[in-house]
């Protein structure tokens, strides 16, 4: 299990890790566009990955191979809210992104089943900026720390984020 605390830490196997969690924290009643990361336990769902630009991955997950049509739907009134879409259009949560931060996406399965509109949508973990600034809600991590808990994350394992 990924245990995620409010100090911007992330703890796999008995090892922290930095992390960067929403501008505004977290927040147990998440609403689309708080720049809230949720509190609760959640399983994980899709891993998705720049082959362009990260070779060779080695984890337990069937990753899917991003494209320059992907993106994720944060619109709540769509049918496709908080789901994958295939775009030919400029969108804010497009996978294919220049600033790399989308080239790892594990998708934390937040408001997922079922998905109720406007209770926040794109909950990912990512790779984070080399800052470590605060995102829009998801968790991100270095790119080295990430690959390296892939290497042993299951599909079948939890993330726990809590505010202690």
């Amino acid at each position: 299990m990924i245990l995620v605390k409010k100090n911007n830490t992330l703890i796999y196997k008995e090892k922290k890790y930095r992390c960067s969690l929403g501008k505004n924290g977290l927040n147990k009643a998440k609403t689309e566009g708080d720049k809230c990361t949720p509190i609760g336990l959640f399983s994980f769902g899709s891993l998705y990955v720049r082959t362009d630009r990260i070779k060779d991955l080695k984890t337990n997950f069937k990753y899917i191979p991003i494209s320059k049509t992907m993106a994720w739907s944060d619109e709540p009134n769509s049918k496709d809210y908080n789901k994958l879409i295939n775009i030919n259009y400029n969108h804010k949560e497009i996978f294919h992104r220049t600033d790399r931060i989308y080239d790892l996406i594990l998708v934390v399965n937040y408001n997922i089943e079922p998905i109720i509109p406007h209770k926040g949508s794109a909950i990912f973990i990512h790779i984070s900026k080399n800052n470590y600034s605060s995102t829009q809600g998801c968790i991100g991590l270095n790119q080295d720390d990430f690959t390296e808990i892939l290497l042993t994350l299951k599909p079948s394992d939890k993330i726990k984020i809590i505010e202690d």
